[in-house]
């Protein structure tokens, strides 16, 4: 069997587990600190400039620069995390194995 052929079934059964992984993870309703995605390409510079236009604050950063634990801002800070570009919201514990190790 070619590889070509099984990468359509690889590709779902990895998207089916990131979709189940963010399900079960998500940020509870009405939390104030959350961990939030941002897109993994984003420089630095990106991320912290969308999370300070979101008017929220970083609580610590992780191993991967794109994923964040935050404190949204208390007026609409969810939706407007959003708006700046954050992909997913999920509990800031479900990411507490990320951290970042410090050498």
């Amino acid at each position: 069997m070619r590889l070509s052929a099984c990468l359509p079934a690889i590709a779902l059964m990895m998207m089916n587990a990131v979709g189940g992984f963010a399900f079960a993870y998500r940020s509870p309703p009405g939390a104030d600190v959350v961990a939030v995605a941002f897109p993994p390409w984003w420089s630095d510079a990106r991320v912290f400039g969308a999370i300070s236009s979101a008017d929220a604050t970083v609580v610590r950063e992780t191993a991967f620069s794109s994923l964040l634990v935050i404190k949204l801002s208390p007026v609409d800070g969810l939706s407007r995390l959003r708006q700046t570009g954050g992909w997913l919201t999920l509990d800031p514990q479900a990411v507490a194995a990320c951290r970042k190790s410090i050498s």
